[in-house]
């Protein structure tokens, strides 16, 4: 499927990195984001015209870099992804296309869950595709540097399937307490 006429810029690309969820993970970080939280880690990226575009070629480096063996998924970071819908959904369906659910999505996002399902039918359905939800702003006065996954007290790890079944937050049951 072709990208769709975007906007959308790439802040980075990781490749087979380890921090940005479980297990070895492609990590792509989009440009901007309006919650500009203070003492974020990634302040760059908060300009949503910093870094390069999004372009086929990288959406098929993703795609093939995803089938080594030894890669357990796709991480959707920035910024905020979900203000990247249109491309971001595209990423996502073309990865369940060729890896069904043998590569999971991980997206970290300001938002909250609850702020989520109050919001537009594209960032729902961005939302379907993700398995895990690291939700929240970065809140810097309640910074824990010991947390999971995760920069703050109030930021959570849910398991977006279990739910969006139950219609309630289901934490990630791997998560270390």
């Amino acid at each position: 499927m072709a990208i769709p006429e975007t906007t959308t810029k790439v802040a980075d690309y990781k490749p087979y990195n380890f921090v940005d969820g479980e297990g070895v993970r492609c990590s792509l970080y989009v440009s901007g984001c309006h919650f500009a939280c203070p003492g974020c880690y990634n302040k760059v990226a908060q300009n949503f015209n910093y870094g390069t575009p999004y372009t086929e070629e990288l959406k098929e480096r993703i795609l093939s870099d995803l089938g080594a063996s030894y890669c357990q998924g796709l991480t959707l970071l920035g910024g905020e992804p979900f203000l990247h819908t249109a491309v971001l959904i595209d990423l996502c369906q073309e990865v369940r296309r060729r890896y069904g659910h043998s590569k999971d999505i991980w997206a970290w996002t300001g938002y909250d869950w609850e702020e989520l399902m109050q919001e537009t039918p594209d960032k729902l359905e961005l939302l379907s595709y993700v398995d895990i939800l690291v939700d929240g702003r970065f809140i810097q006065e309640q910074l824990d540097l010991t947390l999971q996954f995760r920069g703050s007290r109030n930021q959570r790890i849910i398991d977006v399937p279990k739910s969006l079944a139950t219609g309630q937050i289901v934490i990630w049951d791997k998560l270390i307490r």
